[in-house]
């Protein structure tokens, strides 16, 4: 059985986190420190720290940001479920917006709908690593926490000017990177996440003045709160062998994309093609997920709801009436099997099974 997900760690990053043992490197300390110093060269974000879970990240930035109790943080409802509980213990009040069926993502009309409602600060969850509409939002004038967990390496590439012929003239500007158009973002490490440090997640400050206010906060944080070395290790050595599993990803998934043309299923939009990041191959089916479940299932293909572990699971009945195209993504989505270490033949066999679904 192909399984829907694995991990990308491979000798080297296992080489990395026995050394750690050996040394007894285990707890917060220097490899933290590298780890934070390879974030901060990757995104050319002013500062980053590493902790044990994005909860708790999501509680330094908030503290940073200093809400007032009960103040309305905006999330989506295909965004993990971590999201709606975390916002809710920290004493904030989730805000539930619906999505776009094209891309699974809040658009901008949409948080702009849900400022009308109250919403005052926007926690964005970039799903499947694909890039929402970032500058319109940004242009909406409220705070952005981005949670980058699936969309680190995306990139929105710079907008090309035409001059007086018509012709498209080149740009100086940089593209920018997942995670740089908020005040803070938030680098999942968890198991299923792009980058994996079996657990954690690093909160990232772009500016130097986010950076200087979480800081305050930080300064004197328990060492509890603090991504052990361990983990640190492997997230490290994840981070430097992005770009290689990256490209392998893309070349997959191109093959998948094309497969899947010749049936009446459907991926999600991309907009920014090659910026966007490849977390998994999500299919949008136009069937009953049972019995595309059960024909993949035949061929030894396991797959899963993409959005098993979401807001809208949580909290489907609650949400039925204000989110119906998250609702609906939420039953049609499913996840095939799209990771560095699928081998030619597994990748020639779940193409014909995307080419020939119910």
């Amino acid at each position: 059985m192909i399984q829907t997900f694995s991990s990308t760690i491979r000798r080297r990053e296992m080489d990395a986190v026995l050394t750690c043992m050996v040394d007894e490197k285990t707890g917060p300390g220097e490899l933290n420190t590298r780890l934070i110093q390879t974030v901060k060269e990757y995104t050319g974000c002013d500062g980053a720290l590493a902790f044990r879970s994005a909860n708790i990240a999501l509680a330094y930035a908030l503290k940073a940001l200093d809400l007032p109790p009960a103040t309305p943080i905006m999330i989506s409802a295909l965004a993990p479920s971590w999201q709606y509980s975390a916002v809710e213990s920290l004493g904030y009040k989730p805000l539930v917006l619906d999505v776009s069926e094209e891309t699974g993502l809040v658009t901008a009309q949409i948080v702009e709908e849900g400022i009308k409602a109250g919403g005052r600060l926007l926690l964005l969850h970039e799903t499947m690593g694909i890039l929402p509409e970032l500058e319109a939002i940004s242009a909406l004038g409220i705070p952005v926490v981005e949670d980058i967990s699936h969309s680190f390496g995306s990139e929105l590439a710079p907008k090309e000017d035409e001059d007086t012929e018509g012709q498209q003239k080149k740009t100086a500007e940089k593209a920018k990177k997942a995670g740089s158009f908020g005040v803070y973002a938030i680098m999942g490490l968890e198991e299923f996440d792009t980058i994996t440090a079996g657990g954690g997640a690093v909160l990232i400050a772009p500016r130097r003045r986010e950076w200087i206010a979480l800081k305050n906060f930080t300064d004197t944080a328990p060492r509890t709160d603090i991504l052990p070395d361990i983990n640190s290790v492997l997230a490290f050595v994840q981070i430097k062998e992005f770009r290689r599993n990256e490209d392998i990803r893309k070349t997959i998934f191109a093959t998948f994309q094309h497969a899947l043309l010749s049936g009446k299923n459907r991926t999600f939009v991309r907009e920014h093609g090659d910026g966007s990041t490849i977390w998994s191959f999500p299919v949008v089916l136009a069937g009953s997920f049972k019995d595309v479940r059960q024909y993949a299932s035949r061929k030894d293909i396991e797959i899963r709801l993409a959005y098993e572990d979401s807001v809208i699971a949580l909290k489907e009945e609650e949400l039925s009436v204000t989110c119906k195209k998250a609702k609906a993504l939420y039953l049609r989505t499913v996840l095939f099997p799209l990771y560095p270490r699928l081998g030619s033949e597994s990748v020639t066999k779940i193409s014909k099974v995307l080419g020939t679904l119910p």
